[in-house]
């Protein structure tokens, strides 16, 4: 039998670090890109989207019953919303600061950076390989060209992997109306990615 994530993280949780690395790596390339598609050009220029997955990472395990038992699709579910409050809550902070970017994130020289670049090809291309620094930045910046709700339904369906009950759900929309925004965000997304090319 499969270990579940949930089983991962309680071990996690009571100091298994073998457990916490395995469940790391399970999750780790689909939350990155999560979190970097999720927060947006100012939050991606100032914070490491590895330090706000480790702080949801954090955040999970210590909330987490010892003895729980969660079913996979709701423990992913419950890991993609801890990211998603700490992008939350970075974007208000430089929001509110208006600081000036005091870095920016090398991306080449990010040693992970082959796994949630993998993920990003779901998002947008499956066909292309985003094997370039401009070819990140690209569907970054045209990811940031969809409005909120088409952002998160590609999202939740693309790198969270839900099912379009589990995103009807999550959207508080039929699944009907999610397949079609679905259906539009993409098709949105595909014409900025066109766009930024022949610019």
């Amino acid at each position: 039998m499969d270990v579940t994530s949930s089983d991962l993280a309680a071990r996690a949780s009571r100091g298994d670090d073998g457990a916490l690395g395995s469940l790391m790596a399970r999750h780790l390339p689909g939350l990155r890109a999560y979190v970097r598609l999720r927060a947006g050009r100012a939050v991606r220029a100032r914070e490491s989207d590895s330090d706000l997955v480790q702080s949801a990472y954090r955040e999970v395990l210590q909330d987490l019953e010892p003895d729980a038992s969660i079913p996979e699709t709701e423990f992913r579910q419950w890991l993609y919303k801890a990211a998603l409050r700490k992008v939350i809550d970075r974007g208000r902070f430089h929001g509110a600061e208006r600081r000036a970017v005091a870095r920016e994130v090398d991306l080449q020289r990010d040693p992970d950076r082959d796994g949630w670049v993998g993920v990003y090809g779901d998002v947008a291309t499956p066909s292309r390989i985003m094997s370039s620094k401009e070819s990140i930045e690209r569907i970054e910046a045209a990811f940031d060209g969809l409005d909120e709700t088409q952002r998160e339904v590609v999202l939740l369906a693309r790198v969270v992997g839900l099912s379009h009950a589990e995103i009807a759900k999550a959207m508080d929309r039929t699944e009907q109306a999610t397949r079609s925004l679905l259906s539009r965000a993409l098709a949105r997304l595909a014409t900025l990615l066109d766009q930024s090319s022949d610019g």
